[in-house]
């Protein structure tokens, strides 16, 4: 099984309590992307794709952030490697967004009425009983 890629510089020290992890996650990346799509709508083939990713970024916010696991050289060497989104990562560290799912939900240019995606909208303000999926990515509500 293929490594997570890498440049030719070695990696910070920590980078092997957190490659089991990596590793482990490429692997469903890539089950993922192989993964038939017969039977599904277009968009809804793409769903476990930015799951994958969604979760990735996130394991690597939680250790520097929130457990303070990592150090910063090994974080920055993450954002730089793009094994974690460092926009998305962005967007978490701002007050209204720390559960965002994917960067596509809040751009607006990608909706019919140029607003934000519905997964945004807060479950207090939608119909009781109303299940919502946002067609960008699946996510059933990230505004918290």
């Amino acid at each position: 099984m293929p490594k997570v890629k890498r440049s030719r510089k070695p990696p910070p020290d920590g980078w092997e309590l957190i490659e089991p992890t990596l590793d482990e996650l490429e692997a469903k990346m890539r089950e993922a992307e192989t993964d038939p799509h017969e039977g599904k709508r277009k968009v809804e083939a793409l769903w476990p794709i930015f799951r994958l990713h969604h979760q990735r970024s996130r394991y690597i916010y939680d250790l520097f952030y929130r457990r303070k696991a990592i150090s910063r050289e090994l974080y920055e060497y993450c954002l730089k490697e793009n094994i974690a989104d460092k926009n998305l990562i962005a967007k978490w560290k701002k007050q209204g967004y720390e559960n965002l799912c994917c960067l596509r939900c809040i751009q607006a240019r990608d909706t019919n009425f140029g607003t934000n995606c519905i997964c945004r909208v807060p479950k207090s303000k939608l119909e009781a009983g109303k299940i919502v999926e946002c067609i960008h990515c699946g996510c059933r509500g990230c505004s918290g």
